[in-house]
C-alpha cells in the first residue's frame, strides 16, 4: 500500500505470466534494438526460457476520504477468451485476494476502466445463475463516453468479434443494469482524482491523475505496456489502435513527469509495479526502489 496523504493506493494482482514475442507485441522491434537491453530485460521483464516479455494483469484501488475506486477490473473469471489461453474461462482468486486487502465487493463505490480492451473490464461482472451481472453492486461504473461509443459501434458492426464478446459480457450488462455513468475526459472525480485523456493505444483512453497535498501519482493503464517502451518511446504495441498518436501520447506522458517525485503506476509492468520515472541520456529509465 501506498500512502499518499489523504490517499491511498493499492494493488490486487490477478496473474503475472510471460505473455507474447517481443516481435510481435512491438512491431517496430528489431534483434539489435532488443539485444541493447538484454543486460537488464531477464529475468524481471522477460522470460529466459521462452523469451515472452512478462506482464502483470492487475487493478488499481485507490481509497480517498469519500471513495474507494477500483481502477481497471482486469481479466474476470469463467470469461470465454479462446484467443488468449492465460484469460480462457479462469477460476482465480482475485474477489478473495480483494478481501485481503479488507475490501469486498459491495465496499467498492466507483469502478473505472481506462479503456475498454477484455483485460481491463473482465471484473465488471461476474457469471450468477446463467447470467453476467455487476460484480460491484454498488459502484458507479464510470466509462469514457468517446471509448464507449467506439466499441459500440464496432459490437454493432461485428458482435462476434474476440474484443466484442468481452463488451458484451463485461460492459453491457452494467449498462443494462443501470450503473454506468459516462463522463468525459478532464474528469473531476473529487478534489485530487481526475480523468485525464490519453489517446492512441484506444480512441477514448485515459489515466488517473492523484494529488493530495506534495504527493503524486498517475494510473497509466495501457499508454505504456513494459519498460521497454521507457528505451524507446517511440514502440507502440500491436493492439494499440493509432500507433503514432499512442505514441506522441506515451511520450508527452514520460516527458512530463521525468525526473519529478511523481509516481507512476503502470498496468503491466512485473509487480511491484509503481515506479518514478527517469531520464538516461536521450532515452529515460525507471526507478522501482520508491
Amino acid at each position: 500500500m501506498r500512502q499518499l496523504n489523504d490517499l491511498q493506493l493499492m494493488s490486487v494482482v490477478e496473474i503475472e505470466v510471460p505473455f507474447l514475442d517481443p516481435f510481435d507485441f512491438f512491431p517496430d522491434a528489431t534483434p539489435d534494438l532488443l539485444d541493447a537491453q538484454a543486460h537488464w530485460l531477464q529475468p524481471r521483464y522477460q522470460d529466459p526460457v521462452s523469451g515472452r516479455l512478462m506482464f502483470c494483469f492487475q487493478s488499481y484501488i485507490v481509497r480517498t476520504p469519500h471513495h474507494t475506486i477500483l481502477v481497471d477490473s482486469c481479466i474476470g473469471n469463467h470469461k470465454d477468451r479462446p484467443n488468449r489461453p492465460d484469460w480462457h474461462r479462469r477460476d482465480g482468486s482475485f474477489l478473495t485476494d480483494l478481501a485481503g486487502l479488507g475490501i469486498r465487493p459491495e465496499d467498492i463505490d466507483m469502478v473505472f476502466c481506462t479503456h475498454l480492451h477484455a483485460d481491463h473490464i473482465g471484473w465488471n461482472t461476474r457469471l450468477v445463475d446463467g447470467r453476467w451481472v455487476p460484480t460491484f453492486p454498488n459502484a458507479q461504473y464510470l466509462l469514457g463516453r468517446g471509448e464507449y461509443d467506439f466499441w459500440e459501434r464496432r459490437y454493432r458492426a461485428d458482435a462476434g468479434g474476440p474484443r466484442q464478446i468481452a463488451f458484451a459480457d463485461s460492459v453491457l450488462p452494467v449498462v443494462e443494469a443501470g450503473q454506468a455513468v459516462f463522463v468525459d475526459g478532464d474528469h473531476a472525480i473529487e478534489d485530487g482524482v481526475v480523468l485525464e485523456p490519453a489517446p492512441g493505444h484506444t480512441p477514448g483512453n485515459m489515466v488517473v491523475s492523484l494529488r493530495s497535498g506534495d504527493a503524486s501519482a498517475v494510473l497509466l493503464g495501457d499508454t505504456i505496456h513494459h519498460p521497454l517502451q521507457l528505451k524507446r518511446p517511440d514502440w507502440s504495441s500491436m493492439a494499440c489502435e493509432d500507433r503514432a498518436l499512442s505514441a506522441a501520447t506515451r511520450r508527452g506522458l514520460i516527458e512530463r513527469y521525468a525526473d519529478t517525485d511523481t509516481l507512476m503506476a503502470p498496468a503491466h509492468f512485473p509487480a511491484p509495479s509503481v515506479c518514478r520515472f527517469v531520464r538516461d541520456g536521450d532515452a529515460f529509465g525507471f526507478e522501482t526502489d520508491v
